[in-house]
């Protein structure tokens, strides 16, 4: 197997008030050239945003981007007329296209849990368009559940790629068959073995092949199918 093991002591960590953040790309005043995504795959920021902060309205444009929240709620409001809480287990697509602009508040007592997700697009300049769903796999463990794809996915991505998670518990394993040109799985929690490698919380590997994931201890992954 042909894999490249992104390790979580390598991202970037910007502590800046209100916002602990883990970045596995470069991205705001943290730069790497080592590290300017894979493939489609630009930015995943492992945040957590302390309670009543929150990002302000601020724009997008040409960019996919993917929200998974792990633990607490945030709250969404945006410039084509959405508002509302994403809850844990809840997932958003923000197709931003020839622009939106949009912030996402923590108006809650404790502290929230997220990843922010960024893959470049196929297409520009298309209609920005909003996506939300509840798709939590604790709920269904061991197995894939896809997120985001083509028309057929529960939210449409435009890029030929899918972005699936599962939750497994210890000793379960999934099987990731190789689709596309590049497999990225990030680990969420936990730790699990994928061939030679011991991939844990805050880690990615990379490979072009299919692969048995098998859990070391319970754990949440995100596999992103890229071009």
């Amino acid at each position: 197997m042909n894999a490249y093991l992104h390790r979580s002591e390598n991202r970037g960590h910007v502590q800046a008030g209100w916002l602990d953040t883990y970045h596995s790309f470069s991205f705001g005043s943290w730069y790497n050239p080592k590290y300017m995504g894979v493939s489609a795959l630009r930015v995943i920021n492992d945040d957590t945003i302390a309670a009543h902060s929150g990002f302000g309205a601020h724009p997008h444009d040409n960019m996919e981007i993917l929200t998974c929240v792990v633990d607490g709620s945030i709250s969404h409001k945006d410039s084509m007329g959405n508002e509302g809480q994403i809850h844990a287990g809840e997932w958003q697509l923000m197709s931003a296209g020839t622009g939106i602009t949009h912030s996402e508040m923590n108006s809650h007592d404790n502290a929230v849990h997220l990843l922010q997700i960024w893959i470049q697009p196929n297409v520009q300049n298309a209609e920005p368009t909003y996506q939300q769903i509840q798709l939590n796999p604790k709920e269904h463990p061991n197995q894939w559940h896809l997120i985001a794809g083509d028309s057929s996915a529960p939210m449409l991505i435009r890029q030929n790629a899918e972005v699936k998670t599962a939750m497994l518990e210890q000793d379960q394993h999934v099987q990731i068959t190789a689709q596309k040109k590049v497999n990225y799985v990030h680990i969420i929690s936990g730790e699990v073995q994928i061939a030679d490698h011991a991939v844990k919380a805050g880690d990615a590997l990379v490979f072009d092949e299919s692969a048995t994931v098998t859990a070391l201890q319970d754990s949440q992954i995100i596999w992103f199918d890229l071009p």
